[in-house]
């Protein structure tokens, strides 16, 4: 029973930081920064504002979370990318790809790098962002290891954590198309991972 009223407790406080984060993201996209408020958040969710506080401590916990639920959706994309190539070159080009061209129409991180609220919401993807690169990094890993096994561990992590970072700067500032950054970046982590002797 204990087991039971504890799987429900877990279901309940997922499904409340579901709800609580896409009332935010929607305040945000309409608002902006300014206009999320946790006050607003818990009453469009049905929650004391002690709740929302008990679940993300403060509006800069909630922005946080945000962000990284955005990181993860990102993520899955960028997984079928690199499942879907047959070598890793094609990989790496084509998660690259999908992360700038699915960033640029993502309305949330429209407001976190224009509106007058960037103070605040821009270091969670800077100063404050090793949790999305570390996401992002365990994540690339572990696809690559499971595709191209041959490839060297330790070298696999450190062109994983560097993909994250150049493309993120590239999210950040955009100064060229999608695809030459996609090949640029390719260019760069194949020049120093190498090209596995079999491909599965």
């Amino acid at each position: 029973m204990a087991s039971v009223a504890g799987q429900f407790r877990a279901r309940a406080r997922n499904q409340l930081r579901d709800e609580a984060l896409d009332a935010a993201a929607r305040l945000v996209v309409a608002h902006g920064w300014q206009g999320l408020q946790m006050r607003e958040v818990a009453r469009q969710v049905g929650v004391s504002r002690q709740t929302l506080y008990n679940e993300f401590t403060h509006k800069h916990g909630l922005a946080q979370a945000l962000l990284l639920r955005l990181t993860e959706r990102f993520l899955d994309g960028i997984e079928h990318a690199l499942d879907s190539a047959d070598e890793p070159r094609h990989a790496w080009t084509a998660a690259v790809r999908y992360t700038l061209e699915t960033a640029a129409d993502e309305p949330l991180l429209k407001v976190v790098l224009t509106t007058d609220g960037s103070d605040d919401f821009l270091p969670l993807l800077t100063t404050e962002g090793a949790p999305i690169v570390q996401a992002a990094r365990d994540r690339i890993v572990a696809v690559l290891h499971r595709r191209w096994p041959g490839l060297n561990q330790a070298n696999v992590t450190v062109a994983a954590e560097s993909a994250a970072r150049l493309t993120l700067s590239h999210v950040m500032l955009p100064l060229h198309p999608a695809d030459q950054v996609a090949d640029d970046v390719s260019r760069v982590l194949i020049g120093f991972l190498g090209e596995p002797h079999h491909t599965h």
